[in-house]
This record gives C-alpha cells, sequence and structure tokens, in this order.
C-alpha cells in the first residue's frame, strides 16, 4: 500500500531524511518511532504530500507521488494529529463534515456517515454541536478520528494521537483504536515516541535515527537483539521511565 524507495528531505542545510526507505502492506499497522529529530514524522508528512522529498520515490497504492496527482491520493489517506488537530471555530460536527462537504457529499450521506462514524468511535451526538475548547481531550481525539474515517480511506496516518492525554484516557483510547483498526482493515502508519505504545499497535516497529532505519522487527527484537549501540540506549531509556 505505501512505499518510500530512497527518501531523503533537507530543510535549509539540515538532513532530516537520509536515503529512507521502507513499506507498509495492505492491513498493515506499522509503527515509526525515535527520538526528536530523528525523521518519523517528516516521514509521515511525505506519505501525506504536505512534503514532497528533494530525492527518491513515494507510492501509494502503487501510485507514484507527486504535485500534480496530491488531491487523488490524499483523498485516499485519513490524517489524525495530536489532540485531534480540530478548527478552533468550529463545532465538532462541522469540523467532521468539512471533509464530506468538500468532497460533494449529500445532507443525507452525511447524517448517516455521522450516525455510523459515532457508533464507531463512542461519540453521543450531544457533543457533536459543542465546540473543541468544550470537549474534553479524549473526546477531541475521538473528533479527529470520526473526521479521517468521514471519506472511508484505505490509509489511516496518525502522528502521536495520545500524545496529549492523561494516563488513564490514553490508555482507553489505545484498545479502542487498536479494535478499530482490526475491525476495519485499515492500512495504518503511526508515529511515537513510545515502545511499548508502538508494540501494542503495531505488526513492525521502524526505530528512526539521524534519518534511517536504525532496526526494524517487534519489541522483542528490539529488546533482545539490538543491532547497535544506540538502539540499546533508546530501548533501555524507555525501560528505564518506566520504573
Amino acid at each position: 500500500m505505501i512505499t518510500l524507495k530512497n527518501i531523503s528531505k533537507n530543510f535549509g542545510t539540515k538532513k532530516i531524511l537520509d536515503g529512507l526507505s521502507f513499506h507498509v502492506n495492505q492491513s498493515e499497522t506499522l509503527a515509526l518511532i525515535g527520538l526528536s529529530g530523528s525523521g518519523k514524522t517528516t516521514a509521515l508528512k511525505i506519505i501525506c504530500g504536505l512534503h514532497l522529498p528533494d530525492m527518491g520515490d513515494v507510492l501509494i497504492n502503487k501510485l507514484a507521488l507527486n504535485e500534480h496527482n496530491l488531491p487523488l491520493v490524499r483523498r485516499g489517506l485519513g490524517y489524525v494529529i495530536q489532540d485531534g488537530g480540530l478548527f478552533p471555530h468550529l463545532t465538532a460536527r462541522d469540523n467532521i463534515v468539512l471533509v464530506g462537504l468538500e468532497a460533494g457529499k449529500t445532507q443525507k450521506e452525511i447524517q448517516t456517515k455521522i450516525e455510523e462514524l459515532s457508533k464507531l468511535t463512542k461519540i453521543s451526538s450531544d457533543l457533536l454541536d459543542k465546540y473543541p475548547r468544550e470537549l474534553s481531550g479524549g473526546q477531541r481525539q475521538r473528533i479527529g478520528i470520526m473526521r479521517a474515517l468521514f471519506l472511508d480511506p484505505e490509509i489511516l496516518i496518525l502522528d502521536e494521537p495520545m500524545g496529549a492525554l492523561d494516563p488513564i484516557t490514553r490508555k482507553e483510547l489505545q484498545t479502542e483504536l487498536k479494535e478499530l483498526f482490526k475491525r476495519l482493515k485499515k492500512t495504518v502508519v503511526l508515529v511515537t515516541h513510545d515502545l511499548y505504545e508502538a508494540s501494542f499497535f503495531a505488526d513492525r516497529i521502524l526505530l528512526l535515527h539521524e534519518g534511517n532505519i536504525a532496526q526494524e522487527g517487534s519489541m522483542a527484537e528490539l529488546l533482545n537483539n539490538p543491532r547497535n549501540s544506540f538502539v540499546r540506549e533508546f530501548v533501555n531509556a524507555q525501560n528505564r521511565s518506566l520504573t
């Protein structure tokens, strides 16, 4: 579903991605983890077409991504960021239906989809007419997920969606999202700092360092067979943060 081939990206004189290559299979959940500045969010934005690479190729469902077909490719992607990324001057409902209106959906189609997604994400209808500031962090994130799913995209892209949540809400939403991914059989790319969150969600984990892959595999492989000193230090730091 997603292929990055030898992707390089600079911002000014700073190299962010350096020949990065990986793929994501259909219905697979892939987690990108790493330190701040490792390139994981830049890789995510390149998949979404928010940044174009300086070098290399991006294929989304076998279609080469370029500036000419960005609108077509983006219609097949659902994008969720931290705290939902909602427009503060719009109600939850208006935030959700934006993509439907842009796609030319009828009011009947929009209402049917809102009812379906409300049940799926466990959002009660009385919350839909509230503004983002009137919602809890978990509720805002669920609204963001509803918006991302509105056009039934094949691919979901999540950039640290649980990063701003308290531990109890975060655990609850993690469980709900994992069930959602399994039920909908979406292809998912998730960015997180948290190795244990990555392991909870992902079929595969890619640990990035200085714009490339330090190690790929399961959490057990990273824990028991670190490829180099950076991987070992990263894993040990995650373990220490829990003690």
